[in-house]
């Protein structure tokens, strides 16, 4: 046999072999014959480097070194997902979808693993990119990392995929296989790890692919991306994804009524603990994807699914101090200092204790024993004290009347449940925090700069604010600790780069009080320049869809801030952008201004193309029909439910031709 289809032969054995053994669990050969078989496809593939394949089994053991994990832009956001904790929050979700889409409604209910979330991507059924959730929108590639993970699948079975598609899902390490890692490091005189979820995501950013390829970690899939092509449900995606040789979890389950999704939770609370992973919930989601495109997404999250969280672990420790943390808004943050106590698989030091009502309510004082709950939040929580174990002689808590970092009275605005520091340019870490916030991701995302580098320059007295930033010399920042030549380079340019980031997100970026991504989209499309939006009033802000009373005042008050102009103003004169670009002008138009426009069915366009040209064009859109709908834009399919209100209210339904001659 010639050594080009010898090692096609030995390719297809290997492949054939590891998916039998990791995804199957069902070997049929031993792990003796499988080393021999991959031991000679290495000596044939030394001989004869012109057959190379970046995909080939013998690829798995690793031996590539990363020392810069690239950023990459995710071609399909990676959203997080709401959480629910009761029953009624569930039928609470359920009642939103069915105002918002028409027919029966079924649902997928798949298993919620702890891990590190990933993004493959496939070319050609061959396995091209390994991408880490990053924010959802960049993440880190760790391409040669996940290559050694057994379970992926370095070529997909059948020939029915797409050509080119993502597929989601997470990094776990299973428990035994945590367990021989963890013994293997006590052995070795070595800290043991904390929790396989950690650990997981830790290995993935390993700089030597050879250590990644010792650990026994597995990938679980759970979502495709992108063109399915005839795939019709989230179901029938993960019989597909089954059939291509990915790895999916077996327990998911097509549930016709939220009856069925709450036996599947309510049996893999008890039974959980059986699985070989670590697992904090079930993921319930619509099953037809025409339903999910309908119902889209929120600023966060798509509101197609939901996460149940099974209820969480509970411990009790001794509450030593009460500190006080300032945010960059000002907003004032009580924190509970424990003593040190396992939870969730990690040393539990400090924990939220939200604000002056809650210390209040539950009556928490320093020296108290305290529950302790890790639920959906990162940061534990006080949720009661055992009253038991107090000394009689502890006095209430006097909740603090000055700011912990300078001194000055705290104000408590009437309705709202926490404190602040109202010195928002004089006070430390408002400053920092609000530099952090203007060069994050998703505002002005400035590469090479870092929240530990703001706080750095502040202290130094480099900057005091984030239009100081274009003025930061290269040779101001060499002399600092941890700055080498290129590290400063990066990060000038990174500042210079930072000028073409559009309008909406520098107006996210300034850290207006209740300005989040979603309103600084409708701000800036509405009022198109800053001078506009500052010089606007409360009631002219108030008129624009959806922006209220607080995000009002809240925008005014900036602005009528002197020092806060001028901040905005010296931004401008650098060259940040604060009006949106004569190229997004030339595509918007007040066409469709007040008009309010429902989107339902399947169209020649994408549904968000479609929404998009609604909101280029003035108009809003909804997610369900009201007396206040303006028009009914209809596709094929869509539903009859709909298609009879709109009818009884007596709303025009208009097709996408209608609808784009409206734009002409």
């Amino acid at each position: 046999m010639k050594p080009e289809e010898k090692i096609k032969q030995l390719r297809e054995e290997l492949h054939r072999h590891n998916y039998l053994y990791y995804v199957l669990d069902k070997p049929e050969i031993s792990d003796y014959d499988f080393d021999q078989k991959l031991k000679e496809l290495q000596e044939l593939e030394e001989k004869h480097p012109e057959y190379h394949d970046e995909n080939s089994p013998t690829l798995r053991v690793g031996g590539a070194v990363t020392k810069n994990f690239a950023t990459v832009v995710h071609d399909h956001r990676m959203y997080s997902l709401d959480n629910s904790y009761s029953k009624e929050d569930l039928e609470n979700w359920e009642k939103r979808i069915r105002k918002q889409v028409d027919g029966e409604v079924n649902y997928t209910c798949e298993l919620k693993f702890d891990g590190a979330s990933i993004s493959l991507t496939y070319e050609n059924g061959a396995f091209k990119q390994a991408v880490t959730r990053g924010d959802g929108f960049k993440g880190d590639d760790v391409t040669n990392n996940v290559r050694t993970i057994r379970s992926v699948p370095l070529k997909l079975k059948g020939s029915d995929y797409p050509e080119k598609f993502e597929i989601r899902g997470e990094i776990v390490l299973p428990y035994e296989g945590f367990a021989h890692l963890n013994a293997a490091r006590v052995e070795a005189g070595e800290e043991p790890y904390a929790n396989p979820r950690n650990t997981a995501s830790g290995s993935l950013k390993l700089q030597d692919s050879g250590e990644v390829a010792k650990r026994p970690l597995d990938c679980l899939l759970y979502n495709l991306s992108g063109n399915l092509g005839d795939i019709k449900t989230q179901f029938e995606s993960l019989q597909k994804a089954r059939q291509w040789g990915f790895k999916v979890p077996q327990e998911a389950k097509l549930a016709k009524n939220l009856k069925e999704v709450l036996d599947f939770v309510n049996y893999w609370d008890v039974h959980r603990h059986d699985l070989p992973y670590e697992t904090d919930g079930v993921v319930i989601k619509v099953n037809d994807l025409h339903q999910q495109e309908e119902l889209g997404y929120t600023a966060k999250a798509p509101r197609w699914a939901m996460a149940y969280k099974f209820q969480a672990e509970q411990v009790s420790t001794r509450l030593t101090k009460i500190t006080y943390q300032v945010g960059r808004t000002g907003a004032i943050t009580p924190v509970a200092n424990l003593e040190p106590v396992q939870l969730g698989g990690t040393t539990v030091k400090r924990a939220s204790l939200h604000n002056a009502d809650q210390i209040e309510k539950l009556d928490i004082r320093e020296g108290d024993e305290v529950y302790v709950e890790k639920g959906g939040e990162i940061i534990p929580k006080i949720i009661g004290v055992d009253f038991t174990k107090r000394d009689p002689n502890t006095a209430p808590t006097n909740y603090i009347s000055e700011c912990p970092e300078c001194d000055t009275p705290l104000v408590r605005n009437e309705g709202e449940a926490q404190h602040y520091c109202p010195n928002s340019n004089g006070c430390p870490p408002q400053i920092i925090g609000r530099i952090q916030h203007f060069i994050s991701r998703k505002a002005m995302d400035i590469e090479g700069l870092g929240g530990e580098t703001v706080a750095l320059f502040v202290n130094e007295g480099l900057i005091g604010n984030y239009a100081d930033l274009y003025e930061l010399k290269k040779e101001q920042i060499l002399p600092l600790e941890r700055m080498a030549e290129k590290s400063a380079d990066n990060l000038i340019n990174g500042i210079e780069n930072s000028k073409a980031i559009p309008f909406e997100r520098v107006l996210f970026a300034l850290g207006i009080r209740y300005v989040g991504e979603t309103v600084a989209k409708k701000l800036a499309r509405h009022f198109k320049t800053v001078e506009k939006l500052m010089q606007a009033s409360k009631e002219e802000l108030e008129s624009v869809e959806e922006i209220g009373e607080r995000i009002a005042e809240s925008v005014v008050d900036f602005f009528s801030s002197q020092e806060n102009v001028e901040v905005v103003k010296r931004l401008q004169n650098y060259g940040v952008q604060l009006e949106i670009s004569a190229e997004k002008l030339a595509n918007q138009t007040n066409k469709l201004e007040g008009q309010s426009f429902v989107v339902s069915g399947v169209f020649n366009m994408s549904r968000n193309d479609l929404k998009k040209l609604i909101e280029d064009n003035g108009g809003k859109v909804s997610g369900s029909i009201s007396s206040k709908t303006n028009y009914v834009v209809a596709g094929e399919n869509m539903g009859p439910s709909k298609l009879a209100k709109a009818e009884n209210l007596g709303i025009p339904i208009i097709d996408e031709q209608k609808f784009l001659k409206m734009l002409e």
